[in-house]
C-alpha cells in the first residue's frame, strides 16, 4: 500500500509551478506558410557540404528525393506512432549492391509477417532501390529501406490506412574489414519473443537499451542469451564461434534473425574446411560456458562483415587476441563482397 507524503507532494507541486513558472516568456512559433518551412528545414544541411544521404525514395511523393532537407515521412505514418513496420538493409561497395536479392527475400518474408501488403510487386522494388542507388552517386555506403502500414490516421488498427508505403535511403559511409577486437558484455536486456526477433521489425528499443547498456560497461556491444540459456545473438548482429577443436558454430536461426551475411558465410566457410584450416561448420545450440571457452569468437554483420572479439564480460577470449581463423573467414567474406559471383553482387547503372 502507498503512503501519501503532504509535504513531498507539495515540494513537488511547488517544482511543477516553478517549470510553469519559468516557460511564460516561451513564444512557440507559428510557420505561417510552406516556403517558410522550406527555407527552416534548409537552414540544417545548407552548412554541409558532403551530404551523408544523398538519395532518398518515397512511396508517398512518389519518387527520388536529393534534397536532405526534403527527406520526411508522415507523423501519421503507422510505423512512426505504432512501430508497424519492417525495414531491411544492403551494402554498397565499390559501385555493386551485395546480397541485396537475399536481403529482399527476407524483407518480404518479414512483411508477411507484420502482416503490411506490398504497394509493388518484388520487381518494382528491386528496380526502386537499384534506380535510387544509380540516383545517389553514392559508391561505397548502406542502402535501407522500409515497409510500413502506411499513414492515413492515429488509431492503433491499419485497417484504415489508404495503402502500404516504401521508404529507402542511400547512407554514404566507409565499408571495410574490422581487424581489431572489442569487448562485449551478456545483456541482462530481456531479448524479443521469436516471433518478433525472427522478423526485421522496426521495434528496436530492446536492442538499443542493449547496446547502451553495454557502453555503459565500457563494452562495444553485447550477447544475447535466450530462456533456455542457449546464446542467441547480438543487438543488431548475429554471432558466431570457433571451438578448440576448429569447427565453426553459429547458434541455431529458429529463434533469432536469420542473417543474410551469416548464412553466406555458412556457404564460404567450407572452403577452409577443404583447405585443413577448420574442421566442421554447422548451427547448434551452445551454452553460456560453451560460448566462452571457444577459442575465437566473431560477430557477423552487413556493414561490419566480420568483428573478432576478444573479451566477454571481462574474460578474455582464448588468447585475448584477433584470432587467425576469425580473420581468414573474413578474408573470405570480403573477397566475396568485392569480387564475388554476380549471382550476389549487382552493379549499379550510376
Amino acid at each position: 500500500m502507498a503512503y501519501c507524503n503532504p509535504s513531498s507532494d507539495q515540494k513537488l507541486d511547488e517544482m511543477a509551478s516553478m517549470e510553469v513558472g519559468s516557460d511564460k516568456d516561451v513564444k512557440v512559433h507559428v510557420f505561417s506558410s510552406s516556403s517558410e518551412l522550406i527555407e527552416k528545414l534548409h537552414e540544417k544541411w545548407s552548412p554541409v557540404k558532403k551530404k551523408p544521404y544523398p538519395a532518398m525514395y518515397s512511396s508517398v511523393f512518389g519518387g527520388i528525393i536529393l534534397d536532405p532537407a526534403m527527406m520526411v515521412i508522415p507523423i501519421d505514418d503507422h510505423m512512426v506512432h505504432r512501430g508497424h513496420g519492417v525495414f531491411d538493409t544492403a551494402v554498397i561497395l565499390d559501385g555493386y549492391l551485395y546480397e541485396l536479392d537475399a536481403h529482399l527475400d527476407r524483407f518480404l518474408r518479414s512483411a508477411s509477417k507484420a502482416r503490411i501488403t506490398l504497394p509493388f510487386p518484388r520487381s518494382t522494388l528491386l528496380s526502386i532501390l537499384v534506380q535510387l542507388t544509380a540516383a545517389s552517386q553514392c559508391k561505397e555506403g548502406t542502402l535501407r529501406y522500409w515497409l510500413s502500414a502506411g499513414p492515413g490516421n492515429f488509431l492503433l488498427s491499419p485497417a484504415k490506412c489508404p495503402t502500404s508505403a516504401f521508404y529507402a535511403v542511400v547512407i554514404a559511409d566507409v565499408v571495410s574489414q574490422c581487424k581489431n577486437g572489442v569487448k562485449v558484455i551478456t545483456s541482462t536486456i530481456p531479448m524479443k519473443a521469436p516471433q518478433f526477433a525472427t522478423m526485421k521489425n522496426v521495434n528496436y528499443l530492446p536492442n538499443v537499451l542493449s547496446i547502451m547498456e553495454a557502453e555503459d560497461k565500457g563494452a562495444y556491444a553485447s550477447i544475447w542469451v535466450d530462456d533456455d540459456g542457449f546464446i542467441a545473438e547480438g543487438p543488431n548482429v548475429n554471432v558466431a564461434f570457433i571451438t578448440n577443436d576448429k569447427e565453426l558454430i553459429f547458434p541455431s536461426f529458429d529463434r533469432i534473425l536469420s542473417g543474410c551475411t551469416a548464412k553466406r558465410l555458412l556457404e564460404l566457410a567450407p572452403k577452409l574446411v577443404k583447405q585443413g584450416r577448420l574442421k566442421s561448420v554447422k548451427t547448434a545450440n551452445l551454452t553460456v560456458m560453451e560460448a566462452k571457452g571457444a577459442a575465437e569468437i566473431m560477430y557477423i554483420g552487413s556493414t561490419l562483415p566480420i568483428l573478432p572479439i576478444i573479451m566477454w564480460d571481462e574474460q578474455p577470449i582464448g588468447d585475448g587476441k584477433v584470432g587467425e581463423l576469425t580473420m581468414a573467414l573474413s578474408d573470405l567474406l570480403w573477397h566475396d563482397m568485392v569480387a564475388g559471383p554476380n549471382t550476389h553482387r549487382i552493379c549499379v547503372p550510376y
